[in-house]
């Protein structure tokens, strides 16, 4: 391949976009660029606070366990309130959290600071979801979620090469340069991104038309939607079990922790580097297709840990289900959006937002358990029964509700759409892609994050 045909497919993979969705994307690279305090907190509270590993482990999982409240909260406020006031009020809350965790010491207050970081964290992620349903044209939404995972990724391996040396300063100072940094975040949405929520629907006489209102109730009453958080939650607890398991299994086999760092890295490394190509190869895929081969690939790769015996095939591993990672979230977000009636996308986003967090919750504890009782090889087999389920639930459960030709959910030839800030672009094709009947759209988020 010439250096022209790489520049015209890069080319290829960024343009489309409104001004707005970059100031996103760059609000996510500085977000995710000082993400520190997760990646240190049971380092600081066993090594420098003298804390024991359970009460480590205890803490990170109620971050988790924030989430799963921050979550629909997020979405409600980002469907009542706003996206943007959301993301401001969330991003501060979140970094005078973090602040706060450099000062504070008593083991009750930095439990409680952590929760509420948790929910403060994940709450942002829906209005990040809904935004872009918002703002990019139907066709693009699923490159435009797979853009921004990239920064989250890209912004992360940032972090823990920059944590790595700002360590000799002190975990408290590492704390406050992620204070800093989500202040900023929140500093760019608030100067550069206009409120993109949608207008209440008007008739041709120029009226309002009252919209069905939507309750968290009624997003769980959806059932294509609620068939595809259940099949995310599926995925999510085999994403989230090797990173439990996999170093567990490696120290049983006598390999040093040093190995595990390796072989771990490789799921950053792997999609710093290939998620722009992997967005190119499955654009215009069909969904159902992509979630479907995704569960597979997270299935396999995670049951052919325990074939395992050497770092090499370990890493191997991981690239199969980190591919699977990069085709999934992109496109279960991109389902999410389109499920979601146009004015509800943020409560939409709330509920799949909380299947990542409930696996977060669960899935480390289900993983130690296992490991430590059955064994690894119990483990392994588990998560390929999951994902293969996962695999054969889209396509059997899932194939109508996500094809292309569905008509919008909630358009009518009477009603028009409000015109939202960003009128130059492709109108008739966001509401395709917010308000599909069936069709699939979002959701993390986030991971979601």
């Amino acid at each position: 391949m010439s250096i022209d045909s790489l520049r015209r497919s890069a080319h290829a993979t960024v343009s489309g976009f409104p001004r707005g969705f970059w100031w996103l994307w760059l609000s996510t690279l500085v977000n995710r660029t000082g993400a520190f305090v997760l990646t240190f907190l049971s380092l600081y509270l066993t090594q420098e606070l003298g804390h024991s590993a359970w009460f480590a482990g205890l803490v990170v999982a109620l971050h988790g366990l924030g989430g799963v409240a921050g979550s629909p909260l997020g979405g409600t406020l980002a469907d009542r309130w706003g996206r943007r006031p959301t993301m401001v009020t969330m991003h501060l809350a979140a970094a005078a959290c973090a602040a706060a965790l450099a000062v504070v010491t008593s083991p009750w207050a930095i439990a409680t600071v952590v929760l509420l970081m948790g929910v403060a964290m994940q709450a942002v992620r829906p209005s990040i979801n809904a935004t872009i349903a918002d703002i990019v044209p139907a066709h693009d939404v699923r490159r435009a979620y797979a853009l921004n995972y990239w920064a989250l990724n890209l912004g992360f391996a940032i972090a823990s090469i920059g944590g790595g040396a700002a360590a000799f300063l002190g975990y408290r100072t590492l704390f406050v340069v992620e204070a800093v940094a989500t202040v900023l975040c929140a500093v760019i949405v608030f100067l550069r991104l206009p409120e993109t929520r949608p207008e209440a629907a008007v008739d041709q006489r120029g009226e309002p038309v009252a919209e069905e209102k939507v309750s968290m109730l009624t997003v769980l009453r959806d059932a294509p939607f609620r068939t595809l958080v259940l099949l995310n939650l599926f995925v999510c607890l085999v994403f989230t079990a090797p990173w439990i398991g996999l170093p567990l299994t490696m120290a049983g086999q006598g390999l040093a922790p040093s190995s595990y760092g390796m072989v771990i890295a490789v799921n950053g490394i792997v999609i710093v580097g290939f998620q722009l190509l992997v967005n190119k190869l499955t654009d215009k895929r069909s969904p159902v297709l992509l979630l479907s081969l995704s569960a597979l690939l997270f299935a396999f790769g995670t049951g052919a840990t325990a074939l395992a015996g050497s770092p090499v095939a370990f890493a191997a591993t991981v690239v199969v289900w980190t591919v699977g990672e990069m085709i999934h979230v992109p496109t279960n977000a991109a389902a999410t959006a389109r499920l979601a009636p146009e004015h509800a996308r943020g409560r939409y986003q709330g509920v799949m937002g909380m299947s990542w967090a409930v696996a977060g919750f669960v899935a480390p504890i289900a993983a130690g358990v296992i490991v430590g009782g059955p064994g690894p090889d119990v483990l392994w087999m588990a998560t390929t029964a999951i994902g293969v389920l996962a695999a054969v639930g889209y396509y059997t459960r899932l194939r109508k509700a996500l094809a292309d030709d569905t008509s919008p959910r909630d358009s009518a030839p009477e009603v028009l759409k409000g015109q939202s800030p960003y009128a130059d672009a492709d109108t008739s094709a966001r509401a395709d892609a917010g308000a599909g009947a069936g069709a699939g759209a979002t959701g993390q988020a986030s991971v979601s994050a």
